[in-house]
């Protein structure tokens, strides 16, 4: 992997139309509380993730590393979620493990000494050597691993690593051997009931189910193909599971970090609403890190206190009472449920 490809990735990122479409959160409304018989300076959105408190159910997705310009953006980042005692995930770490290049890395952990940060590899790196894992998680002093799985991309991509047998002894591996739990990351395609199961049964701690509906690596990558590949990447570009589908499909097998597609506060509420325990967002907060750390906090002050909006207008004192209010569902997102066969008489559904 080179420094060049991602450098082109984080260009084509704030440059070109990237994102899929259709989280399915379009389908989901919370039901208004006339009267929420709650004071808003009495809500508290704290919860605890994985053994780390959190001020806010919301971290910053995993970007970028291993190059000049990550650097800074980082650093921007890791600034920002210290002062607001979140967290945030560290861009692929392949790159500053083989190259030895880690300054990019820890710079994380430099600037945000107390929040939660989870380390990253991908799983075709894991398949090949578990050190993979152990390395990224000691460059950072992680508080958990991620493991990605970004297929979707490497099949469009040119140079992509396209194999994943013995995937799942590989994972079992890594929860086994390392200290700090293991979060498996998907990137745009979502997770399905049946791959949360398994992951599940090989000792994985929680899903960041990284569904359709934010962005697109499949269209990230059509910039970076030529000929017929490109229009591959564009025919692709809204394949996947919309995150708010694959939010109902796995919240009840493991803890859910929802992404793709969480553009507001009002959207988080919606997927903590579903059932996720934290929700977090990437490209957003790209864009504004390139920028100064000063526009991400203000960023993060529009999501936190959207959320806290919305936990007002629907009575929630905390976040565990956005779990059991009304919402309303309608369109694809209530054909999915129904042709899944999911119960969802916890959500309180007015239909």
């Amino acid at each position: 992997m080179s420094s060049k490809r991602k450098v082109n990735h984080i260009e084509i990122c704030l440059s070109k139309d990237v994102e899929s479409s259709y989280s399915g959160f379009e389908d989901v409304m919370l039901i208004h509380k006339a009267i929420p018989e709650i004071d808003f300076d009495e809500i508290n959105t704290s919860v605890n993730f994985l053994g780390k408190k959190l001020s806010a159910p919301f971290l910053i997705a995993s970007m970028t590393g291993g190059h000049k310009m990550a650097l800074e953006i980082n650093k921007n980042l890791a600034i920002a979620v210290e002062d607001f005692g979140i967290g945030m995930g560290i861009g692929s770490q392949r790159i500053g493990i083989e190259s030895g290049e880690i300054e990019s890395f820890t710079v994380v952990r430099e600037y945000a000494p107390n929040a939660f940060v989870y380390a990253n590899i991908g799983l075709p790196q894991i398949i090949r050597d578990i050190e993979y894992a152990e390395k990224a998680v000691e460059m950072v002093d992680a508080d958990a691993l991620a493991i990605h799985l970004n297929y979707l991309q490497e099949a469009i991509q040119p140079e992509g690593d396209r194999f994943s047998r013995n995937a799942y002894e590989a994972i079992e591996e890594t929860c086994r051997c390392l200290k700090v739990p293991v979060i498996v990351k998907e990137t745009g395609a979502g997770i399905s009931r049946c791959i949360a199961l398994k992951l599940k049964s090989v000792g994985v701690s929680a899903l960041d189910i990284g569904g359709k509906g934010g962005t697109s690596f499949s269209a990230v990558e059509s910039y970076r193909c030529e000929g017929y590949k490109t229009k591959i990447g564009e025919d692709f570009r809204d394949w996947g599971i919309p995150t708010a589908f694959s939010i109902i499909e796995c919240y009840d097998v493991l803890p859910v970090i929802a992404t793709g597609g969480i553009r507001s506060g009002l959207d988080l509420a919606k997927a903590l609403s579903l059932g996720a325990i934290v929700g977090s967002s990437a490209l957003p907060f790209l864009k504004k890190a390139v920028e100064g750390f000063e526009e991400v906090k203000e960023l993060l002050n529009y999501y936190i206190e959207g959320l806290k909006v919305a936990m007002f207008l629907t009575g929630c004192r905390n976040v565990e009472d956005l779990k059991n209010i009304e919402i309303f569902i309608c369109g694809k997102f209530k054909d999915w449920l129904e042709v899944r066969g999911i119960d969802v008489s916890r959500l309180c559904l007015k239909r």
